[in-house]
């Protein structure tokens, strides 16, 4: 694996990483309204980006690729309203995306089909992360923006 691979991996754990904690730092900002699904949701969108991370870091191992971790930043937000979380998911869903096609563009540039093989799962999951996120602030801009009875029942379908 090459250094500039290698190089990537380590950054795409640590964003995988910063994703939990920006997911936390949401599911805390809903935990903070008394969006209980809301909150349930990210937490659980959190738990996923470890569960990522450790993907490329069993990934390196089994390659027996040494690596190192990287500082994680701390998110810094101060939501306006509770929208604002949504539209920084599915922003922050498309620059994740961004990132695994680096890798994969890396793969091809390096003629390493293992990370690219490996690679194309993340490819799939982003997609259907993406198309979540779309989904989610959609359903929240026709239903819930206004409050009331709508806001209230879209937070509680998150609780399933």
């Amino acid at each position: 694996m090459t250094k500039d691979m290698i190089s990537l991996m380590e950054q795409q754990i640590n964003k995988e990483l910063y994703s939990a904690y920006l997911y936390y730092d949401i599911a805390e900002y809903y935990r903070s309204k008394g969006l209980d699904g809301l909150h349930a949701h990210f937490e659980a969108q959190a738990r996923e980006e470890i569960e990522h991370a450790e993907k490329f870091s069993e990934y390196l191992h089994d390659m027996e690729v040494s690596f190192k971790l990287l500082p994680i930043e701390a998110p810094n937000n101060n939501f306006k309203d509770l929208r604002e979380p949504l539209a920084l998911q599915l922003e922050h869903e498309k620059y994740v995306t961004s990132l695994i096609l680096k890798i994969v563009d890396q793969a091809d540039k390096d003629g390493d089909r293992r990370t690219a093989n490996f690679a194309d799962w993340f490819v799939t999951e982003q997609l259907e992360e993406e198309k979540h996120s779309k989904e989610m602030l959609g359903k929240y801009d026709l239903y819930a923006k206004d409050g009331g009875l709508g806001l209230f029942q879209y937070d509680k379908q998150y609780l399933k």
